[in-house]
């Protein structure tokens, strides 16, 4: 059955949503001071509302370029019917840039709004939600699940910072050249954070997810090549090229999940792990950060000829390290799975068992997946079994699901 005009239109509106819905908001805010969150949202609706019903019998030949051109459009509207075309300054009317950004490469904009949303006014906690709000169009319910929150309390801490910008009159602009060092910490936390979200939930072969890695790097090969990043930058962009690397060969040939052990190393992008070593080379010079210590980790993961002969001994004690930089339960975690295949098995457990008394990590899908696993390899099919039917009920994904309903059948059937 051939697709009608309507349902296409529809589907290419849904995909352009998902990949342009902040990318707009944040054109707005660029494009005026008086423009604020709940405005530029609620234009930018308006302007996908406008397109299911213009798109109906005939599309743009530049869809992206409608969608930019009508909310600039829609953005002047506003403005004058607020009696504050004033405040527009003649280079105000026209676009930084090409109305239509292609899918694969970030307009400097962008750019801008990501170091714009790292205002000192603003709690660390908000810079960051805010930025993967209008800046990289995360949903709500991914957001939330970065920070262990549930959905309502996202929506309202947004709530609560489109207030603070608005009556505080927070300018969402591009700071100084003399502020931008200062922003950087914040910016590299918020890079870090949309990657690591779109490779964990690009599971499922969702297209769309993988592309948040994409725009992570490019967001960050942006910062190194304007000559305004850092060591940690560097170093950064390092541990998400060796992670990149191992796309391909987190599924088999039926979609199944395969962990580390089970992947097919031939299929690893060794081009990536090259350029991954040169950027971690250029970045030490001056203090070691979190991002050195991950991108060695993953350095190990990647130069290591199987899984067995990865060096799990120098992996835990980096992991100790980073302990000690940055504690926090979730690289308390990693030091214990590391140690586990160093060999120091009973310390890894006792890790483990004592990590279960936090309330959020009681319920989160890898600490138990791990104790279900090691359990298992220890010979103990009962605690093994009982892990593993705790975590099924800790993931949305399917992928992972599957995965552990393999692992316990494994376990009924040895």
């Amino acid at each position: 059955m051939i697709p009608s005009k309507t349902d296409a239109a529809q589907q290419e509106l849904d995909r352009l949503y998902k990949l342009h819905f902040g990318k707009l908001v944040s054109s707005l805010l660029n494009f005026s001071s008086s423009i604020d969150p709940d405005t530029a949202e609620d234009l930018v609706q308006d302007v996908f509302s406008s397109a299911v019903e213009n798109w109906k019998l005939t599309m743009p030949d530049n869809p992206a370029g409608w969608l930019y051109r009508v909310s600039r459009n829609k953005a002047i509207n506003w403005i004058k019917a607020q009696k504050k075309y004033g405040d527009l300054q003649d280079d105000d009317l026209l676009l930084h840039h090409d109305p239509a950004p292609s899918d694969s490469v970030l307009e400097d904009f962008n750019l801008r709004m990501l170091f714009a949303c790292a205002h000192p006014d603003l709690s660390p906690k908000v810079q960051v939600i805010i930025t993967l709000k209008y800046v990289v169009n995360l949903k709500v319910e991914s957001i939330s699940k970065i920070f262990g929150m549930t959905a309502d309390g996202v929506d309202k801490l947004l709530v609560r910072a489109r207030q603070k910008i608005k009556d505080e009159k927070i300018l969402l602009a591009e700071p100084a050249k003399s502020e931008i060092s200062s922003r950087l910490p914040i910016v590299h936390k918020i890079i870090y954070l949309v990657f690591n979200e779109g490779y964990k939930t690009s599971w499922g072969r969702e297209l769309i997810r993988e592309e948040l890695c994409e725009e992570a790097l490019l967001l960050n090969k942006i910062i190194l090549d304007k000559k305004i990043g850092d060591n940690d930058t560097a170093a950064l962009n390092a541990l998400m090229l060796f992670n990149a690397s191992r796309f391909k060969s987190r599924f088999g040939a039926s979609g199944e999940l395969l962990d580390l052990e089970s992947q097919d190393r031939s299929t690893w992008n060794y081009d990536l792990i090259a350029l991954g070593h040169h950027w971690l080379g250029e970045s030490k010079s001056g203090v070691i950060s979190n991002y050195h210590y991950e991108a060695s980790i993953a350095l190990l993961h990647c130069s290591a000829k199987s899984f067995k002969e990865t060096n799990w001994k120098l992996i835990s004690d980096l992991y100790a390290q980073l302990l000690k930089l940055n504690a926090n339960p979730f690289v308390e975690l990693n030091y214990a799975i590391a140690l586990w295949y160093a060999g120091e098995k009973e310390r890894a457990l006792s890790i483990l068992h004592e990590l279960e008394k936090h309330s959020f990590m009681s319920r989160y899908y890898l600490l138990n997946a791990s104790l279900g696993k090691f359990y298992k390899e220890a010979g103990n099919r009962e605690l093994a079994l009982h892990y593993f039917e705790l975590t099924l009920g800790q993931t949305s994904f399917e992928a992972e699901k599957e995965y552990i309903r393999c692992q316990v059948r494994a376990c009924l059937n040895p």
